[in-house]
């Protein structure tokens, strides 16, 4: 069987090509750059001989007919909404559409599809009504309806995981730096609440929905079955025996933050979860999903908590010179 994985050198994606490897007869690649594809393979220290890059434009893909497709690469973050719904919806579309109908495919979008979430809940479910926030969510739900309208009849599953963490990740790198130091900053005086997901078990989570035997008729939150703190993530940041003071930042001067970043192209390029949209997602108190849905319809369930999950983080970090 033949594999087709977009995000190959992107955090989740990096983690489902070396669980994939040893499975799959060839893995087909999309990528801007197959060099940074084989230098990230040759750091793991992995031949993958049977990795075959692919460009981005699906049209140029040939022959290339996988049994099997993970669609994970997108856009995190971008200047303007348009930027988000080119490539996490048109781009999407594309991909599903040149791939064979018979192949099995997993979409992932994002909790943000779904939003925070709602008032006097303890988590977000599927029967709950998307409210997405953020023209990030936004893509990723005008995605999901678009996959939905155009292939009713395909064998997709879409899956919608919380913050994601675990090795391979650059985006916690500022968060372990931070822990180093004596003073750690926190968004807001009150407790925030999220779901969270392990990277392996994510990527577990995706191969037993390619290889289940029936489909979901909805879009499924997969997460850890225990929510987390903001308090416990900067923590779980901080190096045994380190000591230092974890400081809460008013949300006002958190959104004035994020408007002056937002302002200055500079500041944009090097702090892109602070720009004005993306920073939307910081003032909800609660971003709590209910993921035994997923459960229940796969088998699965979550292996790691987060203690265990930044502890394998911070190695790899170490592992590779980062930290």
């Amino acid at each position: 069987m033949n594999l087709l994985l977009t995000g190959a050198t992107g955090f989740v994606g990096r983690n489902a090509l070396l669980r994939a490897l040893p499975g799959y007869g060839r893995v087909f690649a999309p990528v801007r750059s197959e060099a940074k594809l084989r230098s990230q393979l040759s750091g793991e220290g992995v031949a993958a001989e049977n990795v075959v890059a692919l460009g981005a434009d699906p049209a140029t893909w040939g022959e290339a007919a996988p049994d099997h497709a993970i669609l994970g690469a997108g856009v995190l973050f971008a200047r303007d909404r348009q930027e988000y719904f080119e490539t996490n919806v048109d781009w999407k579309l594309r991909v599903i559409e040149a791939l064979p109908e018979t192949c099995r495919i997993v979409v992932l979008s994002s909790q943000s599809a779904g939003g925070p979430t709602p008032e006097s809940r303890a988590a977000r479910s599927e029967d709950d009504a998307d409210a997405p926030i953020t023209w990030y969510g936004e893509s990723k739900l005008a995605m999901e309806r678009a996959i939905r309208e155009r292939f009713p009849h395909r064998p997709i599953t879409i899956l919608r995981p919380p913050m994601i963490l675990g090795p391979r990740d650059q985006a916690t790198l500022p968060l372990f730096k931070m822990g180093a130091g004596l003073v750690r900053l926190k968004p807001a005086w009150h407790t925030k609440s999220y779901s969270f997901i392990a990277v392996q078990d994510l990527v577990e989570a995706i191969f037993l929905a390619l290889a289940a035997d029936s489909l979901p008729d909805r879009s499924l939150y997969v997460a850890a079955p225990e929510p987390i703190t903001d308090w416990q993530l900067i923590a779980s940041a901080v190096l045994p025996g380190k000591t230092g003071l974890t400081l809460p930042v008013p949300q006002p001067a958190v959104r004035l933050l994020s408007a002056v970043v937002d302002a200055v192209p500079t500041l944009r390029a090097q702090t892109p979860s602070l720009t004005r949209d993306r920073a939307r997602e910081i003032w909800p108190p609660r971003w709590v999903v209910d993921g035994g849905r997923f459960d229940q319809w796969s088998g699965w369930s979550a292996k790691r908590g987060l203690v265990e999950t930044m502890r394998e983080t911070a190695d790899f970090y170490r592992r590779t010179g980062q930290l």
